[in-house]
């Protein structure tokens, strides 16, 4: 289970603006990917210094600049400088505490969002911080670590399918929150089967292991729909401003966006409601269980009560041969196979009783 909140206190004391590395400790190299493109052309190559993407910050065309690995800030601040980046942006790309936010300025939007992954072996989801900022003619995405997120966006570039090649950086911007955003759905049906598997599992033979699962995964579900939810708000608000960096057939498919942040939310409220039940059952099982037993245990007992009173009025070892209250069965030859029959007709009476009655 990985901590939610990482060490935000680093930064006690700094003035604004002050770019610290907040995160899972890396030592790997930081990946830069430049990819030039129009309609025409395509460009694509690693970057070992921030100095080569300058070149193309007035170059015609749109420039994607992905960085894979935020925590060399020495990087985050050349590449920022060279895009004229505020120093607060900066602090808040190598943040990955912060919350998944939109701010819109005259020159670029900078938009930062959470990546949901799901490791099929350990069954748990991860998440990442992705950093995205677009101007006129430039996007730029800051991934926390390297790996494979973007690369159907890039293959569809490369091999021009789609409108990508033909519109600007706006509709570039939109197709990588759209990746993100689809991608959720594919966190959610693995969810989903796990999700189905504790159900089963629960209703079946509910033990404290699955009591285990049903927490680790509410508390996922939880920091899911934390991660999830702000979005709605990010894309409201790129639908609702009024900016020249957005343009108006660009629109229409954040619209779509926002759909699918309703139904992604919708999800999680659900699944967040089916685990929430699950507790209750699982307590309601045990509970069940629990009187199963003292169901069993008290026939069990009720059936002894006679029988322990007919042993204890026969072991009191009175002489009663010249009593009044002479108890003939003492001295009788088959007293004793008398007694036992006895009980164990009492006992069976009892159980028929019992099941007459439908007690058990």
């Amino acid at each position: 289970m990985f901590s939610f909140i990482k060490k935000i206190s680093q930064k006690k004391g700094l003035p604004p603006g002050t770019p610290v590395y907040i995160g899972e400790e890396r030592t790997e190299k930081v990946k830069l990917t430049i990819i030039d493109y129009d309609g025409d052309k395509f460009e694509m190559h690693q970057a070992e210094t921030v100095e080569e993407c300058s070149h193309y910050k007035e170059k015609p065309g749109i420039t994607w600049i992905n960085v894979e690995g935020i925590h060399d800030i020495s990087i985050v601040e050349k590449l920022g400088a060279c895009f004229d980046l505020h120093p607060l942006i900066v602090e808040d790309i190598v943040n990955t505490e912060q919350r998944p936010k939109v701010d819109i300025s005259d020159d670029y939007i900078f938009i930062v969002m959470k990546v949901i992954t799901w490791d099929e072996a350990a069954k748990v989801i991860h998440v990442e911080q992705m950093s995205l900022i677009f101007g006129s003619s430039f996007v730029l995405t800051f991934q926390e670590k390297q790996g494979d997120l973007f690369s159907d966006v890039i293959n569809r570039i490369k091999n021009n399918k789609g409108k990508i090649r033909k519109s600007g950086s706006d509709y570039l911007a939109y197709t990588l929150i759209d990746n993100i955003v689809d991608n959720y759905f594919k966190v959610l049906e693995n969810i989903g089967e796990d999700v189905e598997d504790m159900e089963e599992e629960l209703l079946d033979n509910p033990t404290p292991e699955t009591l285990h699962k049903i927490h680790f995964i509410k508390r996922e579900m939880i920091f899911l729909r934390k991660s999830v939810w702000p979005l709605r708000e990010i894309v409201s608000a790129l639908e609702r401003e009024e900016t020249p960096l957005i343009k108006e057939t660009t629109i229409i498919y954040l619209k779509d966006i926002y759909d699918h942040t309703i139904q992604v939310i919708d999800i999680i409220e659900t699944y967040g409601d089916i685990i929430s039940g699950m507790l209750d059952v699982y307590l309601s099982s045990i509970s069940n269980r629990m009187n199963a037993v003292m169901k069993v245990l008290t026939i069990i007992a009720t059936i002894f009560i006679p029988l322990t009173f007919i042993a204890g009025l026969y072991g009191m070892n009175f002489n009663t041969k010249k009593s009044p209250f002479n108890m003939p069965e003492l001295n009788w030859y088959y007293g004793y196979p008398f007694v036992l029959g006895l009980m164990a007709a009492i006992g069976i009476i009892m159980l028929i009783f019992f099941k007459k009655k439908k007690w058990f």
